[in-house]
């Protein structure tokens, strides 16, 4: 990996660690493309956080916006440790979809509840949707529904897993809080799990960085309690575990 590269990868695994697992299971030629879009993930959904003043947080969204513009327009790319090699692996054509996704994180920047269930499940499609697209888009032809279906599922774990963190924020992570209500997301994401397993081998890779919403949605159903205490989520003996099964296998 060239500098870029590696700086992008490092930040990767500050922040995301799940997602540096999975994307280290990738063939190289893979990780030298995922790595620059999953830390521009980080540095996007962090941009909302790191500041209590609005008008700060939607600039630093417009940052990114700016530079999405410059990729899909082909102007002179700002050098930055992200923006300079996602440039070199991002075709324009995806750039639409990053920069809904920004859009669509904008709802991080205020404590506004989601509009109803409908507006929720845009947030998490154009979210992890959007991002999972790109991710295969990069890896080549890819079935759309299926992926949109399994990222669905994989960014509704990662939202549960985030809602104590939401709420201390003084966020409505959610419409409907109440236990059933949790059980019956958690069972529409199984449902999105219940895709084809035989698909194109590039998009193993990525499809793969959803290994633990199955277990984690599953915790759910079994224990709803278990999502307001914070106690989703595996041992890190079974994540690595699981992870290297699903790679030697080359399945998802």
């Amino acid at each position: 990996m060239n500098h870029d590269i590696a700086a992008c990868a490092s930040i990767v695994q500050r922040a995301d660690a799940d997602r540096f697992l999975a994307i280290m299971s990738a063939p190289l030629a893979a990780r030298e493309k995922l790595f620059p879009l999953f830390a521009f993930n980080i540095e996007v959904s962090k941009a909302p956080w790191v500041t209590q003043e609005t008008m700060i947080a939607e600039m630093r969204l417009q940052w990114w916006r700016d530079a999405l513009e410059q990729i899909a327009t082909g102007q002179d790319i700002r050098r930055h440790e992200v923006v300079t090699p996602l440039a070199g692996v991002l075709p324009a054509s995806m750039v639409p979809l990053l920069d809904q996704m920004i859009e669509a994180r904008r709802w991080d920047i205020y404590k506004d509840p989601f509009v109803d269930e409908a507006d929720f499940q845009r947030y998490i499609d154009q979210t992890a949707g959007n991002l999972m697209c790109v991710a295969c888009g990069l890896m080549g032809e890819f079935p759309e529904n299926l992926v949109r279906a399994v990222a669905y599922a994989d960014g509704l774990a990662r939202w549960f897993q985030a809602i104590p963190e939401l709420e201390g924020q003084s966020r409505i992570p959610l419409v409907d809080g109440r236990p059933e209500a949790l059980v019956r997301l958690a069972q529409h994401g199984l449902e999105k799990l219940n895709a084809p397993r035989v698909v194109d081998p590039a998009i193993v890779p990525v499809l793969r960085m959803a290994w633990q919403a199955k277990t984690i949605l599953k915790q759910v159903v079994r224990s709803p309690d278990r999502v307001a205490s914070g106690a989703l989520g595996t041992s890190e003996f079974w994540k690595k575990s699981k992870l290297f099964w699903l790679t030697t296998t080359s399945t998802w």
